[in-house]
């Protein structure tokens, strides 16, 4: 067991995340930030809390994406779909999907299937928290990291959260 950012590591590495956001959409209107459920709700809410914290009067929108249903593993067992809740147009707009862990990519490749339910982005971003770069089965990459790490397939990373957890870190496993 390895910690890979403590509570005050992972609070600076959200803050430098959503100025690397703010710094890259110059029209805060136009944008979308929206978490991909379950975990990567908990690194949203932390990021869109920072922006609006750093620009109060800042437009950007905010969802959640469920995408239980457009996993290519949901057809082997019963899944139990989460919430979305996206309440406002895509169309047109700049898309920031946000999820804890980048590892084969599947998560990301479903989420924009989802996401084409609700219309055409002009532009699609992603953001994670970790990056396990040498797992990837699909060619998806981030546009805002956190923290890259190198591991093996045996490795798990754990995100905690305080809001569902004891405290902020993350472990290797």
């Amino acid at each position: 067991m390895k910690t890979i950012l403590t509570s005050n590591q992972l609070a600076i590495t959200i803050k430098r995340l959503a100025h690397q956001i703010l710094e890259n959409c110059p029209d805060p209107a136009n944008t979308c930030l929206i978490g991909i459920q379950p975990r990567g709700i908990w690194l949203s809410n932390r990021l869109i809390n920072e922006i609006r914290a750093i620009q109060p009067a800042s437009a950007m929108k905010y969802g959640i994406l469920d995408i239980t249903f457009y996993r290519d593993d949901v057809r082997s067992e019963l899944k139990v779909a989460n919430q979305t809740e996206i309440n406002f147009s895509i169309e047109n707009k700049k898309v920031i999907l946000v999820d804890d862990v980048l590892y084969t990519g599947r998560t990301i490749r479903a989420a924009l299937d989802a996401l084409m339910d609700f219309g055409r982005p002009a532009q699609v971003e992603l953001c994670v928290l970790i990056d396990r770069r040498f797992s990837r089965e699909l060619p998806i990459q981030p546009d805002y990291t956190g923290k890259s790490i190198d591991s093996i397939l045996t490795q798990k990373v754990q995100v905690a959260w305080a809001e569902n957890s004891e405290k902020d870190e993350v472990i290797l496993f």
